[in-house]
């Protein structure tokens, strides 16, 4: 099933930011102008460097930020623009070296206005890991404006159906000749660590983030849903949420071949059905967002899964997209029609001051 086709990213030039252009062989983005997400200064006093702020303020607000935010821990990465978009807000992109995979690559970033109201200066964000369809290497499509994800979340934020997210985009393989379904294959590159260890610590050294799970979600499309979907059920200590369009639902990489005990351990099917055998506590839930169109193949293997593994602590929600294809254009629709608000009355909200 994993198949996208592929977007056709346009590079914008707005103003006077100069965009890199891809350079067809040379498998990266050159680097446009320099780019921070520096933030408003906060104000409140006993802000610690690289942790949340100390509590007991007296002031209600302050303090529930205070316990639930963990300030920016560094090193500060350096961020190049890649797109603008029409609220003045821009993706950024730079190349991580994972610390804990060894495995290098690109990240994309954007973090939408409200990060730099200064009424929002001591609180954190809630994170959305978005994974593209296909290979995803050497980008990942969800870093152009064409498909109008960060915009439309925006949109959302604003007419109250979504959380506004800091959205980012890490490569999803290590390069364009095979899946590796977001895991830590035995020989192969460490893409499990790096999708679930080095992309988030990145965000929580550059970006005012929480400290829970509640600020921490998945979306992703096809290849990318599997590896969402995976990484969530997973690792549920971290991640609360995923909205999975038109995903596998079990791994299928070719490089798992001799390695099946290790396949299984990264099984959405057996992975969920452990999950949903514990307590159905705040502590255990997650939050799964299908979504399919109704001219995709896989919606009754869809509903299976649902049903045979959603369980207890494993809620689930499926939106069917009418007229829908697998493609992102569909995935945004659905995600306006229900999965966005969905998930995010279940994760933490930033926390404006008094």
């Amino acid at each position: 099933m994993k198949r996208l086709p592929k977007a056709l990213i346009a590079a914008v030039v707005l103003g006077s930011v100069s965009l890199g252009s891809y350079a067809l062989g040379a498998g990266w983005w050159e680097e446009g102008e320099p780019l921070t997400f520096d933030g408003p200064t906060a104000a409140a006093p006993g802000r610690q460097s690289g942790g949340a702020q100390d509590s007991g303020t007296g002031d209600t607000a302050a303090d529930e930020a205070a316990a639930k935010t963990l300030m920016p821990t560094g090193p500060k990465a350096s961020f190049t623009t890649q797109n603008s978009l029409d609220d003045g807000t821009k993706i950024g992109v730079t190349t991580l070296e994972g610390k804990k995979s060894g495995f290098q690559g690109k990240v994309w970033v954007w973090a939408p206005k409200e990060y730099f109201d200064p009424k929002y200066a001591n609180s954190g964000f809630p994170v959305l890991i978005a994974l593209p369809g296909g290979n995803g290497y050497p980008k990942n499509y969800w870093m152009g404006t064409d498909l109008k994800l960060q915009s439309s979340i925006s949109k959302w934020s604003q007419e109250g159906k979504s959380l506004p997210f800091i959205v980012v985009m890490p490569v999803l393989n290590p390069d364009a000749k095979y899946y590796y379904d977001g895991s830590d294959i035995p020989g192969q590159p460490k893409m499990g660590t790096w999708m679930t260890e080095d992309v988030p610590d990145f965000v929580k050294a550059n970006f005012r983030t929480f400290k829970s799970r509640d600020g921490w979600a998945f979306m992703g499309s096809s290849s990318g849903a599997f590896v969402g979907l995976k990484s969530v059920l997973q690792r549920p200590d971290k991640f609360k949420a995923v909205i999975a369009s038109g995903p596998d639902t079990v791994p299928d990489s070719p490089l798992w071949a001799g390695h099946e005990t290790k396949r299984q351990a990264n099984n959405p099917e057996k992975l969920a059905k452990a999950l949903a055998a514990k307590p159905d506590t705040k502590a255990n839930d997650v939050y799964l967002a299908f979504q399919i169109g109704t001219k995709e193949r896989g919606v009754n293997s869809l509903k299976h899964f649902i049903r045979d593994y959603c369980k207890g602590p494993v809620k689930s929600r499926l939106q069917v997209i009418q007229d829908g294809e697998h493609n992102a254009k569909t995935y945004v629709k659905g995600m306006g029609d229900g999965s966005i608000q969905w998930i995010s009355e279940h994760m933490q909200a930033p926390i404006p001051a008094s």
